[in-house]
């Protein structure tokens, strides 16, 4: 009987270990989705235009910027479950301040702060996921980042919701503080209590290698792409494809439906294709979905080309973060924030580039030009050794 108790215990701290960690994936995909819900609503209270807008959001990417190299000393050097648990609860403590802020300056330096600890939360727990799946010995990472996904429609949901019955943000943001923190006591001592892949002697600052880096290109280029997936969607579609009144988010869902989905069913694929095959038929289908848009700008077309990027993307970043939590010349969470530093540029500066060349161009062009970064997931797929 003892042995068998003894044989269980793996199995059952395997499974509790990934059910804790989905918990907190989904934990920050709410609490990012219900401060996103809200900017309309905000925006209208603050009497901000949409250039003041524009600017206040600048500052989420600021604090996450600033996290990246903080959050991977904090990580190495405490451990990913320490930090985590430390972010989870100030990412939700800070939800509730946005609500209460009453000016644009005071929204900015909250959401520096917000940025900051999201992107400490999201490099501690991806550190997490690279622990339990090196306890299956097989790739899970990608449905660990499907339930972020999905945490994103249930905030959106919410916040939809909570708009119709006009309910302040401040109390909207409460209710979900208090689901956050509770996700975080019924999952805390299921959390990994030590890191994968971490070596007595590995120092803490080491320059990242040829690997890494090959990696944090690849997270770029599929970081580009998804950003103009989210900023530029709606507006392809008003714009390019003519779409009547009310269906210029079809293009966005029809995106987001893909990569949701694609998340969900992409460690089935990898644990047959293997990773490289995986990338390689990721960078080709997010080519294509782009180029057939582009080439046939029609709402028939240009939906089936958007879920093609969709489900292209939808397996990059979590292979990627898979891939750089083996590294042998860094700690997980070191190597996560190198690539993670590098792929976040391209979803900082890759929409901004789509309204330049647009601008300059048209939107098809440069809708065409972000199909090259799709094309380059898939060349850099075969050079990178996994």
């Amino acid at each position: 009987m003892m042995m068998l108790q003894e044989l269980s215990a793996p199995v059952i701290h395997k499974r509790g270990a990934r059910i804790a960690v989905s918990a907190l994936f989904f934990l920050t995909g709410l609490c990012f989705a219900s401060w996103a819900s809200r900017i309309p609503d905000i925006q209208q209270a603050l009497h901000m235009n949409d250039a003041g807008l524009g600017s206040v959001l600048l500052a989420l990417p600021v604090g996450s910027l600033i996290s990246l190299p903080v959050a991977g000393v904090l990580v190495s050097r405490f451990g990913s479950r320490q930090v985590l648990i430390m972010a989870a609860v100030a990412y939700g403590v800070l939800l509730p301040v946005l609500g209460l802020a009453r000016t644009p300056w005071e929204l900015i330096t909250v959401l520096i702060c917000f940025g900051f600890c999201g992107n400490l939360a999201n490099i501690a727990v991806n550190t997490q996921a690279v622990a339990v799946e090196a306890m299956y010995g097989r790739s899970i990472m990608a449905s660990f980042h499907g339930l972020w996904s999905v945490a994103g429609f249930t905030g959106a949901a919410i916040g939809t919701a909570m708009s119709g019955l006009n309910i302040a943000p401040v109390y909207h943001f409460l209710l979900i503080t208090g689901i956050a923190w509770t996700l975080v006591l019924l999952t805390m001592r299921h959390i990994v209590q030590q890191d994968a892949n971490v070596q007595p002697n590995q120092p803490l600052f080491v320059k990242p290698d040829l690997f890494l880096l090959t990696l944090g290109i690849i997270a770029m280029c599929s970081m580009i792409c998804e950003g103009t997936m989210f900023d530029w969607s709606g507006v392809y579609f008003r714009r390019v494809v003519h779409v009547r009144d009310g269906l210029s988010g079809a293009g966005y869902a029809a995106f987001m439906s893909t990569m949701a989905s694609g998340r969900f069913v992409a460690d089935w694929m990898i644990t047959r294709l293997g990773t490289r095959k995986m990338l390689l038929i990721s960078g080709i289908l997010t080519a294509s979905g782009l180029l057939i848009a582009v080439i046939f700008p029609y709402f028939i077309s240009a939906m089936f080309g958007f879920m093609l990027v969709g489900a292209g993307v939808s397996s990059v970043v979590p292979l990627v973060y898979s891939a750089a939590g083996k590294s042998k010349v860094m700690s997980p969470g070191m190597a996560l924030a190198a690539v993670s530093t590098i792929g976040y540029l391209g979803f900082l500066f890759g929409p901004p580039l789509i309204g330049f060349v647009a601008q300059a161009t048209s939107l098809a062009v440069s809708f065409s030009i972000i199909a090259v970064m799709g094309a380059a997931i898939a060349v850099m797929s075969t050079r990178v050794k996994l």
